[in-house]
């Protein structure tokens, strides 16, 4: 889209015809998406009534104004605000997750029990999924990843009613004051009447304060059928979207948001049990339009790195001492915010200038082959990077299965750094000086 909104610089006042050209092309980029035919449709006609003959915003050009029109309507479709979690009166609050075969429903329950640790909450997970062959055994073993128990049809008498489970779960839940019940319930490959009646005998036996419906964000289009059904039969009180870390250009979470009014409460960003965030509809609105997602580097900054390790990392940097092992400490806190391109795609303004084709083909297994050659390294050669004479190098490349030349690149890049931090240091050290005598 930044490509499309360029082309209306230098225009103190946009015309019909400027906005009707610029138009045409946003509803085929949204349709390319996998955005819903009427949903595009009714989009497009809301953000042309708003910018015909509309007069410049300040000191905004008229590609900015278009792009403030766009990304308020793009809010707006989204839902405007982040939705609050609807907590139950009394302890635990009951969230029941429903979807199809794989949508991504039970590790998404793990996701979000993980998500509730971090909350301050206590969660407990029930497996009502007893269709699926392993369903139970896989929510069991995610369980143990996150740390949290799994209540499945063993420890209600070996019963294959997926209402039972639920019902003594919930029990359960009560007995050992947990403070929140997530039950992972059956899908299938389609919507049948069976699934829809089991489902629904599981609500009215457990009464969930929520009702997720987890999708997948690359089915397009069929998503909002899915939703649609779901809704119908459930109440649906919010949607998960998996997979947004991949080709997905989250056409069907404005195409579903916008045809059923539910509000979409997570997306799935990774496969790790920590890929989950909040849904924040200005954020995806800017992603779309490529503003970026500054908030969002922000957070997965905080939660890859403690406060020690960012002051003790800010400490190396201004003496200039940076070795390995601080370099090791990046590339996992780097790691830990998850795929590499999903990143650089919400840094404002690089989106836009970097074509899809190629932020598809970064690679993050290169930070893999640099991790490989620090490992290779001795304790003493992370921290003294000055003995890395030839035979070590050599050595070292041997270990890692890379080529010297790259050994010898990654070296060199550290004491680029470390000049750098220290020119940077001596310039700050400088500007003091002046002040004071100022």
């Amino acid at each position: 889209m930044s490509g499309i909104f360029a082309g209306l610089r230098k225009k103190g006042r946009l015309t019909e015809d400027d906005v009707s050209t610029m138009l045409r092309e946003v509803r085929v980029a949204l349709l390319e998406a996998d955005v819903n035919f009427q949903v595009a449709k009714d989009f497009v006609k809301r953000v042309k009534e708003q910018a015909v003959g509309e007069e410049i915003y300040g000191s905004l050009t008229a590609d900015q104004t278009i792009v403030k029109i766009v990304r308020d309507e793009i809010v707006a479709l989204l839902g405007g605000g982040e939705t609050p979690m609807n907590w139950g009166s009394a302890p635990p609050t009951v969230v029941l997750m429903a979807g199809l075969q794989g949508s991504g429903k039970t590790t998404s329950c793990a996701k979000l029990a993980k998500w509730f640790i971090k909350q301050g909450k206590k969660p407990l997970m029930a497996a009502c999924d007893l269709q699926r062959p392993a369903a139970v055994k896989q929510l069991q073993v995610l369980g143990e990843q996150v740390g949290v128990p799994v209540f499945g049809p063993d420890d209600a008498g070996g019963t294959t009613d997926p209402v039972e489970v639920a019902k003594k779960a919930l029990e359960k839940a009560k007995y050992l004051f947990n403070d929140v019940l997530i039950l992972d319930t059956a899908g299938r490959l389609s919507i049948d009447q069976p699934l829809m009646d089991e489902l629904a005998r599981v609500v009215q036996a457990t009464k969930p304060n929520e009702v997720f419906l987890v999708l997948d964000s690359t089915t397009g289009q069929e998503a909002v059928n899915v939703a649609e059904a779901f809704h119908a039969k459930l109440a649906l009180t919010g949607s998960v979207f998996t997979k947004m870390d991949g080709d997905a250009r989250g056409g069907a979470v404005l195409s579903v948001r916008a045809t059923t009014g539910v509000p979409v409460r997570f997306i799935g960003v990774g496969e790790q049990v920590e890929a989950l965030e909040l849904f924040f509809p200005d954020r995806m609105a800017g992603r779309i339009i490529g503003m970026g997602d500054v908030l969002g580097i922000i957070e997965k900054v905080e939660t890859a790195m403690s406060g020690e390790d960012a002051q003790g990392f800010e400490d190396k940097m201004k003496s200039g001492k940076l070795d390995f092992n601080d370099f090791l400490q990046q590339m996992k806190m780097v790691k830990k915010m998850g795929p590499l391109k999903n990143v650089l795609k919400m840094v404002p303004g690089l989106a836009g200038q970097i074509p899809d084709d190629a932020l598809e083909q970064v690679d993050d297994r290169q930070m893999d082959y640099l991790e490989a050659i620090v490992l290779s390294m001795t304790p003493q050669e992370r921290t003294n990077p000055d003995i890395l004479n030839g035979s070590r190098r050599r050595r070292i490349a041997r270990g890692s299965g890379r080529s010297p030349e790259e050994v010898n690149r990654l070296i060199d890049q550290l004491y680029v750094m470390r000049r750098s931090m220290k020119q940077f240091n001596q310039m700050g050290k400088r500007f003091k000086k002046l002040g004071k005598r100022r």
